[in-house]
C-alpha cells in the first residue's frame, strides 16, 4: 500500500501531490492493477489533511482511468504506468549516481537541477 508524504513547503497543491505519489507507485509497480488505495481517513490519519483533498486526488486519478471507486469497498488500482519497475537495473544505476552526487557535496536542489536539465535535453518536447 501505498503511503503519502505531503510537503506543505512545496508549493504544489496537496491533491497534486497526493496524485503524484500514486502515478509514481504505479510506474514503479509498487500499486498494480486490483491494489486498494488507502480509504481517505487513512490518509487524513497519515497526514492530517482535509478529507477532501483525498477525494479531489482519487477524483483526479478516476478521470484518468487510473483508479475506480467501488461503492462501499474504497477505490481500486484499474490499470498500472509501471515502465520502470522498482528493482530495475537502472534504478540502480541511477542510486548509485545518486550517492555520488552527493558524496560530491551536491544537496537536493543541485541534484534536481542537474537531473532536470539532463532531462530537458533527452525529452525535448515530451508530454509528461
Amino acid at each position: 500500500m501505498v503511503e503519502y508524504r505531503i510537503d506543505r513547503r512545496s508549493g504544489v497543491a496537496t491533491y497534486v501531490q497526493i496524485v503524484q505519489q500514486t502515478k509514481q507507485a504505479l510506474r514503479l509497480g509498487l500499486l498494480e492493477p486490483g491494489d486498494k488505495l488507502p480509504t481517505a481517513r487513512e490518509v487524513v490519519e497519515a497526514t492530517a489533511i482535509n478529507p477532501n483533498t483525498v477525494l479531489k486526488a482519487y477524483r483526479e486519478l478516476e478521470r484518468e482511468g487510473l483508479v475506480e471507486a467501488r461503492r462501499g469497498l474504497g477505490t481500486f488500482v484499474r490499470r498500472g504506468l509501471n515502465t520502470a519497475p522498482a528493482d530495475s537495473p537502472l534504478r540502480t544505476e541511477l542510486d548509485a549516481w545518486a550517492a555520488r552526487a552527493r558524496a560530491a557535496g551536491l544537496d537536493r536542489d543541485d541534484v534536481d537541477a542537474l537531473f532536470t536539465s539532463v532531462l530537458d535535453t533527452h525529452f525535448k518536447g515530451d508530454e509528461s
